[in-house]
């Protein structure tokens, strides 16, 4: 039985190309004819909406509990059980490890190399490490045209040289430093988070010092977004409890932007707030004045200094594009620029490179690791993914439990 591969940059899964694969009407010719179906967050998205508004619990089976409430890994064992119930010809995995944890991951390829023995599957891939051990040949497509079908080792051998990255200018110096910030930045004493009477996170004891690189990493559901929104955001649970920050006690009187003045923070999901007109330069001097956009004119000393970051990104032609028509990882780049061209005490990074091709993670990867030697920023870097060429000197775990995830350090 043969499988196929497809690197996904240049498709849409809604697009023609897919959809007339699925319909048995594509250019595959072994497909022709034949009914697929596609394992994909965007079904599994469908699927939950159709039971939100519907009441149609296909893939819990039951009333008593939406298949919201699942973990990532869960949801996807029962949407693959629930799409293989419907009896396909084929099955198009679109990159179907994206955002799972490692044990999920290793569980979710276990059933897909049971599964290659009984149905053929074509995976849409963006990590070539993601590449399932069944798939034998690649079909290239161009622009939702299909060029050729290469054997899988030729192509690899072909692209290999396309997937690293070299970011070689020095990251610039700050135009002002931070005043009286202490060798201790972070610090949790015994923090528990409870939820409806739910232990979320338990007893985490936790220090982060000036200048340390860390890993933050754990389960789906574990409760790192608890910790980081705990630490940068404003959640109600940081209050009440032995959380430092600065120095301080959180809630002792400081102020919520006189803490965010001293963190950067970037997730994926911020390049959806800006999407206005503002240039990329425009984008990278606002960090220095904490806004969405600019709306006052920048100093000489504000635009040498935002453009010395872009030399840095090699994207200094770029600085009077629009940011919104920019590359998904040059948003991404560009946005971590903007949170860390203060040089904050601090920079919080919730998995940036979740969703990006080797070469664009390489990018990514690069930029990371200079922010860790070039500076005197703490990093907090959190992903289930270990990269290549990243190199954390300390991992904080959470490793769950009846009674609230439990935290310690770990060696990578």
């Amino acid at each position: 039985m043969k499988h196929y591969a497809i690197e996904s940059h240049l498709l849409s899964m809604k697009g023609k190309w897919i959809q007339s694969l699925l319909k048995g009407e594509g250019q595959v010719e072994v497909f022709k004819g034949k009914r697929g179906l596609l394992f994909s967050t965007i079904t599994l998205e469908t699927m939950i909406d159709e039971e939100v508004r519907h009441n149609q619990f296909l893939l819990s089976n039951s009333n008593e509990r939406s298949i919201r409430t699942y973990s990532s890994g869960e949801q996807r064992k029962a949407l693959l059980k629930y799409q293989m119930s419907q009896k396909p010809d084929f099955l198009v995995l679109d990159n179907p490890f994206d955002c799972l944890d490692v044990e999920s991951v290793a569980t979710l390829k276990n059933q897909l190399i049971d599964l290659a023995h009984i149905i053929p599957m074509v995976q849409i891939f963006k990590r070539h490490t993601d590449i399932m051990p069944f798939v034998s040949e690649v079909l290239v497509v161009d622009e939702e045209s299909l060029k050729q079908s290469v054997e899988l080792n030729q192509f690899l051998e072909q692209n290999l040289h396309q997937q690293t990255a070299f970011l070689s200018a020095d990251i610039p110096a700050p135009l002002k430093h931070f005043k009286d910030i202490p060798e201790i930045l972070i610090e949790l004493k015994k923090v528990s988070v409870n939820y409806e009477g739910r232990c979320i996170v338990k007893d985490i004891t936790w220090k982060i010092k000036r200048g340390e690189f860390w890993h933050l990493k754990g389960r789906n559901g574990s409760g790192k977004t608890t910790l980081l929104s705990m630490i940068y955001g404003d959640n109600p649970k940081a209050y009440g409890v032995d959380l430092f920050l600065f120095g301080q006690k959180k809630g002792s009187g400081e102020s919520v932007w006189d803490l965010k003045e001293k963190m950067g923070y970037f997730t994926p999901s911020m390049t959806e707030l800006f999407q206005s007109n503002h240039t990329v330069e425009q984008m990278v001097i606002s960090g220095l004045v904490d806004s969405v956009g600019l709306y006052l004119k920048p100093t000489d000393r504000q635009k040498n200094l935002a453009q010395r970051w872009l030399n840095v990104l090699g994207l200094l032609d770029k600085k009077n594009d629009r940011f919104y028509r920019l590359s998904q990882v040059n948003q991404r780049l560009i946005l971590i620029v903007r949170a860390m061209i203060k040089h904050p005490p601090l920079l919080i990074l919730d998995e940036p490179s979740t969703g990006l091709d080797d070469y664009s993670a390489s990018l990514m990867v690069q930029l990371i690791q200079k922010i860790a030697e070039e500076s005197n920023t703490a990093i907090i870097y959190v992903s289930h993914r270990k990269e290549e060429g990243l190199e954390p000197k300390f991992t904080y775990e959470l490793q769950s439990s009846k009674e609230g995830s439990l935290g310690g350090i770990m060696t990578e």
